[in-house]
């Protein structure tokens, strides 16, 4: 697979019959539930779960999407979605990249860009990364 950047974590994905819009392609906020998807799947490998999340008190929250839409999705596509970490201050912002590719014919659907804040879950507010998010996102970065 043509990735942009090196050692993706990569998802599998189907455009389901209820991701299709009134244009006969997978809606773009479909995407955008797919971006999620992933980034809490590549959370939840690195040991970063909503209970890890809890019991620190703290959240990788979304404060900014980029998203380019390249080509569309149509029912029944296979899809596979890759993440990188590819930039953070290792206090508070974190910024993800993401590349969706159909196998088939190796064409690139989207590419997007997410950067999150660390907040307090208890208040809502931005909060520094605790250790256990420095060492489980901290491995995970790529240069990008």
């Amino acid at each position: 697979m043509g990735w942009d950047l090196a050692t993706p974590f990569i998802i599998d994905l189907q455009v389901a019959p209820e991701d299709i819009d009134g244009l006969g392609h997978a809606n773009n906020a479909v995407y955008v539930s797919w971006l999620e998807r992933c980034a809490w799947r590549h959370s939840q490998r690195l040991g970063l779960d909503l209970t890890e999340y809890r019991r620190l008190d703290r959240a990788m929250a979304v404060v900014r999407h980029e998203i380019d839409y390249l080509a569309a999705g149509y029912e029944g596509d296979e899809l596979q979605l890759a993440t990188w970490i590819v930039d953070w201050d290792q206090r508070l912002k974190m910024t993800r990249r993401f590349q969706l590719v159909r196998p088939r014919d190796g064409v690139t659907l989207l590419r997007a860009q997410t950067t999150f804040v660390c907040i307090e879950l208890s208040t809502g507010k931005p909060k520094r990364m605790p250790a256990e998010f420095l060492d489980g996102y901290g491995p995970a970065l790529t240069g990008g």
